[in-house]
């Protein structure tokens, strides 16, 4: 409960604690504004002190600065003036050596300058001679297209002629051929009649492989023409390549087919059996080219052609199997291992076995992965298999305890003991 004053002169009560506080307050108030102006006095000496000793530092550091700025100017101009000095000589120096360089320099262009028109001069006399040369070169070239297209020409009608007298041989030897089938018994009617139909294609390609012996011989009287008799595996004939000197240089093995349709198997039983001979080249000579082969050419490392190039082919390549073996012949007095190694490793013979190792290689990966595939797929049928039987087991024990009320029925298809081991 607070205390009531009365004032003596208006009568009028107020509270103690307001006239307290009303007095604290005006005293705090005097003390304050007394505070504040002692506190504005000594920021105003302390600045006016500050000013005065900025002011003095000013002119000391004005002072002290002219006084080095001087000594520092009087440093450096005699310091210009000794690297002027310097600097004169060292470029009088530098200009003189340089005006010596530019000499030298001018005298080596003016050097090369002259090398370089003569060998300017030089050039446009090799151009002028190989120009000649090649007009040359280019004349004998046309004159060995219009040869070589007349020859072809020949080894056309050549191809004809030989054709008629192949039909006209295999009619003679079919003749012979049924004459001697008619003097057999009659158990052999049944296998004169099987031979007269189906041999017909064989004894085509005995016909064309006669004559493909008679050409090389022919053709190459100098060289070893070796037949390969019937039920032998390997190639129809091959070709020992010889020199002028009688040394064996390679060989070509050749495969004759006279059929109506030509099989991509051929390619791959000429090329093992390259391999199996040693034989640096193989040729197929067929009556039917494959479907993007009009002309001779090279497939998979075997040369293809049709009976009327096969001369022309064979004296190609029988060309660079000498000029092999005589590249060979100039190397092979080095006696140097690694040069033997070296042409090993270029060989045709490295090149065919690797080719050999690949190939077989990628078969059996291909098959392993064939064979991989056809296991998890078969793997996986019989897991689909196996979960839908095990569903349906289920779906039966189920109904069978829901019918009869009893837990009972053993319908687990698998035993403890194969749990136990794994078996799902």
């Amino acid at each position: 409960m607070s205390t009531t004053i009365k004032c003596p002169n208006c009568r009028h009560e107020f509270a103690m604690e307001e006239a307290v506080s009303e007095q604290y307050k005006k005293d705090l108030r005097e003390q304050m504004i007394s505070f504040t102006r002692k506190k504005e006095e000594e920021f105003q000496l302390r600045t006016t002190t500050l000013s005065k000793q900025l002011l003095e530092q000013e002119e000391a550091f004005q002072k002290k600065l002219s006084e080095e700025k001087k000594i520092l100017q009087q440093s450096i101009e005699e310091n210009l003036r000794k690297s002027i000095h310097g600097d004169f000589e060292n470029r009088l120096a530098l200009l003189q050596q340089s005006n010596e360089d530019h000499q030298e320099k001018l005298r080596q262009a003016r050097q090369k300058e002259l090398e370089f028109l003569q060998k300017e001069q030089q050039l446009r006399t090799r151009e002028e001679e190989l120009e000649i040369s090649v007009q040359r070169r280019l004349q004998e070239e046309r004159t060995q297209i219009r040869e070589e297209v007349r020859k072809t020409e020949e080894q056309k009608i050549q191809s004809r002629e030989q054709e008629f007298q192949f039909q006209v041989q295999e009619l003679k030897k079919q003749l012979e051929d049924q004459k001697k089938l008619a003097e057999e018994q009659k158990r052999i009617a049944e296998e004169m009649k099987r031979k007269a139909e189906q041999g017909s294609m064989q004894l085509q390609g005995e016909v064309q492989e006669l004559a493909l012996e008679q050409l090389l011989q022919t053709a190459f009287p100098f060289d070893r023409v070796e037949p390969v008799g019937k039920g032998v595996r390997g190639a129809d004939c091959i070709l020992a390549v010889r020199n002028s000197l009688g040394q064996d240089c390679g060989k070509i093995i050749y495969e004759s087919k006279r059929t109506k349709n030509f099989e991509a198997d051929w390619v791959d039983k000429l090329k093992h059996d390259m391999r199996q001979q040693g034989a640096q080249v193989a040729i197929l000579v067929t009556r039917v080219m494959p479907r993007d082969m009009e002309i001779f050419g090279e497939r998979n490392g075997i040369w293809i052609c049709d009976f009327s190039e096969v001369r022309a082919l064979t004296e190609v390549l029988r060309a660079g199997i000498l000029n092999v073996f005589q590249a060979n012949r100039t190397q092979s007095n080095k006696g140097d291992k690694m040069q033997l190694l070296y042409d090993y490793l270029t060989s045709a013979e490295f090149s065919e076995q690797w080719k050999a190792i690949r190939e077989g290689f990628s078969s059996m990966k291909m098959s392993i992965q064939r064979e991989r595939d056809m296991m998890e797929k078969l793997w996986k049928t019989r897991e689909k298999q196996l979960e839908k039987i095990l569903l349906n087991a289920a779906h039966i024990k189920g109904s069978m305890e829901g019918i009869s009320g009893q837990e009972d029925f053993n319908m687990n298809l698998i035993d403890e003991s194969d749990e136990i081991l794994g078996i799902e």
